[in-house]
């Protein structure tokens, strides 16, 4: 049975001069002659062990000629190392090949640029950088779970094939049955989904949200934690067709309180793995982005502020900065408003009550009838991480500001129902995974934080 380095990492005094057996892939050969030292890492821990072998070891002549990327069983003794960088090596007895690797194995000890490991996605796992990224992203979603869990919300599978229109049509993939060369169509010349798999146009999920709130309807907190996807042809660092979505909706909740849990999660997620990961945080502080961890501790200390969408914009209007685009009352902000209002605040920011034209026919409007009781979280250097509303409760109102925005409610009548049957205030958000794990990493492509990134003339693997 093999030892794992997560296990002897963890505890490594306790195996002090004990015999181990350990596999994992070669990620440095020194070889010095009479010794050598191999850098071996087998994935269950973000840092890698020194293997150090003589002409003492079992396959010494072998080993000297392994090549990065091999797979190596290594028989061996624990020795602590106290006054070296790493606190233990281990002394090989004997070290085996597992599996053989060639020179043109792309990924070698040095630096590789991002642009070239995209190119090698299936590969790339294999570097410190993406390791520490996929590492951090497994523990993030594991606390995003547990923060829920402990709280007593149910955690909703919504469905990926979908009917309803959340988030507009244009911008989900359809899917069909019909054989796209030969499509049938109806009187009006328009194709005839009646002959399709579900007998009506189908797509792709852009949101969970309006399956989530029937269920919120039935157990007070809810939320869903899954793959949404977008047809959005844009080609930037913070947005792809295939991401991850956190969307959580809660029942007898206001704006103010949903703040109040969108914090308190943001905060509990962080520590989180600021705890388990510190290996990995220590990493991307050094070597992606200086002073990832005083940006982190930000989150962690400070009480985020609460204002206005037409606050903000009197704060633009009166800064002293000449803004590529204009600030306005009736329009959303831009990067660069996002950056300066969270450095006014020296924090996060909760932007509310945003015009109410700008935003989807599902929140609720407010006494003004100018805005809605929308809310986004912007943070330092990452600009909007969350996006939410309280919903619009009154069966009435939610019908008038649909035929506003031309949304068939045919198509949603189930929807509706919460609403006709013992409806009640309810208020829901949405955050991007991928976006939270860019801000937990420094990492500022979401194409380096998703393991087979799915963007504009992009899909491979």
């Amino acid at each position: 049975m093999r030892d794992l380095l997560w296990q002897i990492f963890s505890n490594y005094e306790s195996y002090a001069a004990k015999d181990v057996v350990i596999n994992g892939w070669v990620r440095n050969n020194r070889d010095q002659k009479s010794f050598g030292f191999l850098m071996v890492n087998d994935g269950t821990h973000f840092n890698t062990v020194q293997v150090v072998y003589d002409e003492n070891t079992k396959g010494f002549e072998e080993t000297k000629k392994y090549r990065v990327g091999v797979a190596v069983e290594v028989k061996g003794k624990v020795v602590l190392t106290p006054e070296l960088a790493q606190p233990f090596e281990i002394h090989a007895s004997e070290v085996t090949l597992l599996g053989d690797c060639p020179e043109t194995y792309p990924i070698q000890p040095k630096r590789h640029t991002r642009e070239f490991l995209r190119e090698v996605a299936h590969l790339r796992p294999r570097t410190n950088l993406f390791n520490a990224v996929f590492r951090i992203r497994s523990v993030a979603a594991m606390a995003i779970h547990t923060y829920f869990q402990e709280r007593g919300y149910l955690y909703v599978h919504t469905p990926l094939i979908t009917c309803a229109d959340c988030e507009g049509s244009d911008q989900m993939f359809k899917i069909t049955t019909l054989n796209m060369n030969d499509l049938e169509l109806d009187e009006n010349g328009k194709v005839d989904f009646s002959k399709d798999l579900f007998g009506k146009q189908a797509f792709i999920t852009g949101s969970g949200q309006l399956h989530g709130e029937t269920f919120a309807m039935a157990f007070s907190n809810i939320y869903t934690f899954g793959p949404t996807f977008r047809t959005e042809n844009s080609n930037t660092k913070t947005h792809a067709n295939e991401f991850w979505m956190i969307e959580p909706e809660m029942a007898f909740c206001d704006l103010n309180e949903l703040m109040n849990i969108e914090e308190e999660m943001l905060k509990f997620v962080v520590k989180y793995v600021c705890d388990k990961c510190p290996a990995e945080i220590d990493f991307c502080d050094k070597f992606v982005q200086k002073g990832l961890k005083d940006k982190i501790n930000n989150i962690l200390t400070k009480d985020f502020v609460r204002i206005s969408h037409h606050d903000v914009v009197d704060i633009l209007l009166k800064a002293n900065v000449k803004w590529e685009f204009k600030p306005s009352y009736e329009d959303d902000i831009a990067k660069e408003h996002e950056k300066y209002i969270t450095e006014y605040f020296g924090g996060p920011v909760f932007i509310t009550d945003w015009p109410k034209d700008i935003k989807a026919y599902y929140m609720k409007v407010n006494p003004d009838n100018k805005t809605v009781a929308a809310v986004d979280l912007v943070v330092p250097q990452a600009g909007e991480l969350m996006g939410g509303s309280q919903r619009e409760e009154n069966l009435e109102k939610l019908l008038e500001r649909m035929q506003e925005m031309h949304v068939d409610a045919k198509g949603i009548d189930w929807y509706l129902d919460t609403r006709r049957y013992g409806g009640c205030v309810h208020s829901g958000f949405g955050m991007g995974f991928e976006r939270l794990i860019m801000y937990l990493t420094g990492v500022e492509n979401i194409r380096d934080v998703i393991p087979f990134p799915r963007t504009p003339k992009n899909c491979e693997f």
